[in-house]
């Protein structure tokens, strides 16, 4: 199990590092590489947005079917590890949500700036009439 949070942390921060790599102030012709890199890219990238979703899903049903433990019959260790459990859960949800976000976010800038260039090829054509 820790292997699927593993792999989800490091594509989360590879999109992290390419949403900033988007993102950066460069001249044109780097910009239209790196996009249209990047546009390749994404539809196989894609596979994050199910595979977060079942991560969430699992969160989910351990969460509804885990041992309660906040009576005094509850040691004090089996509280720290319910706790401990709890904020693990918590921080893999905000792993999951941060990846969808971030794959939205990646290609709602690639399909802006694709959208900008074809306007910009559409007015040089009405400029050159």
């Amino acid at each position: 199990m820790a292997l699927q949070w593993m792999i989800l942390t490091y594509v989360v921060a590879l999109e992290a590092a390419i949403a900033l790599l988007v993102t950066l102030p460069t001249p044109k012709a780097v910009k239209s590489a790196i996009v249209s890199l990047v546009s390749l890219v994404l539809q196989p990238a894609m596979f994050v947005v199910p595979f977060a979703g079942f991560q969430l899903l699992d969160i989910y049903w351990k969460n509804e079917h885990r041992l309660m433990c906040t009576g005094e019959i509850c040691t004090a260790a089996e509280r720290d590890r319910y706790e401990k459990a709890i904020y693990k859960s918590q921080r893999n949800v905000i792993l999951c949500v941060s990846a969808c976000l971030l794959y939205w976010c990646i290609y709602r800038i690639c399909k802006y700036y694709k959208d900008i260039r074809s306007m910009e090829e559409v007015e040089k054509r009405y400029k050159d009439q």
